[in-house]
């Protein structure tokens, strides 16, 4: 059983259904896992906003300072975390007050409390999990 108790059916509807993925953290350069999984998301049909505080535009989308900045101009579906576990919490909390159906921390992110508030609000919280090896291990 994985860390965060996320059932594939679940973790399938999120990757298969069109939708609009914040990812925070993404940088601007391509060698980077949160540029290379931004690319992933959006040639898998979702749409990609860059929530970055240092940069103004990322694989030709303008890139948000903050989450809550990219929440008035975008419905935000799934709030994709690229950053350190100890700062991952706030933009669970965040993901719930934007609206956000998912929030979805990366390999190596794990922050249980953050996890069970977002649950507690109605998020799917998935933690230390790749939307890369889950379309793979999944047959996506």
């Amino acid at each position: 059983m994985p860390l965060d108790g996320v059932e594939d059916e679940t973790i399938r509807g999120l990757l298969v259904t069109p939708g609009t993925w914040a990812v925070v953290g993404c940088s601007p350069r391509p060698e980077r896992d949160s540029h290379r999984i931004a690319v992933l998301l959006r040639s898998r049909g979702h749409r990609i906003v860059p929530v970055h505080p240092q940069a103004d535009e990322i694989l030709g989308e303008r890139a948000y300072p903050t989450l809550a900045a990219a929440a008035v101009d975008h419905a935000i579906d799934v709030v994709d975390v690229f950053r350190r576990s100890d700062q991952a919490g706030v933009h669970v909390d965040e993901a719930q007050q934007v609206g956000a159906r998912a929030a979805w921390l990366q390999l190596g992110v794990i922050d249980a409390a953050a996890a069970e508030r977002g649950r507690a609000a109605g998020l799917v919280v998935l933690m230390d999990r790749c939307p890369a090896i889950e379309y793979r291990r999944l047959g996506l």
